[in-house]
């Protein structure tokens, strides 16, 4: 399996394009993709960003990074949300490089610790995750697990 990493914004050409696939995805309104990813693009702010994995011109992988996805501790920011890997693409690494690349390219920006809201449990601590704590999402009435990656 041949796929690249693809910054938002290196192609700022994809920006429909990812927008559809994540909205497609987490059923997440289209316009706050779109207005997302237009503030990533405005570069007035290091976050947002947006991420995907491209194999022959398909996204089969992706995930952003985000002030705060959706909890109800806003000190623990950055957060990186909506990863997703099509599932005929699963066990194959896909997400596993997704995280090691947006974890890298944050460092190289100056931001050491990334968080993460999930309900999975061992997937992300094979990529250096640490549980932290349980957050209240929005809208649910049970708590998610907290991820960091320092």
């Amino acid at each position: 399996m041949e796929y690249q990493i693809v910054r938002l914004m290196d192609k700022p050409e994809m920006k429909e394009k990812m927008a559809k696939w994540f909205h497609e995805k987490w059923n997440v309104p289209l316009q706050a993709y779109l207005d997302s990813m237009e503030d990533c693009l405005s570069r007035t702010k290091l976050i947002p960003q947006w991420y995907v994995a491209v194999e022959d011109s398909q996204i089969i992988g992706g995930l952003g990074v985000i002030e705060n996805d959706f909890h109800n501790r806003k000190d623990l920011t950055p957060n990186v949300c909506a990863v997703y890997t099509e599932p005929d693409r699963r066990s194959q690494g896909v997400a596993g490089t997704l995280l090691r690349y947006v974890c890298d390219d944050m460092k190289a920006k100056g931001i050491d610790a990334l968080y993460l809201v999930t309900d999975h449990t061992a997937f992300y601590e094979r990529y250096g995750w640490e549980f932290l704590c349980m957050v209240q999402s929005d809208g649910e009435t049970e708590p998610s697990r907290m991820y960091v990656h320092r």
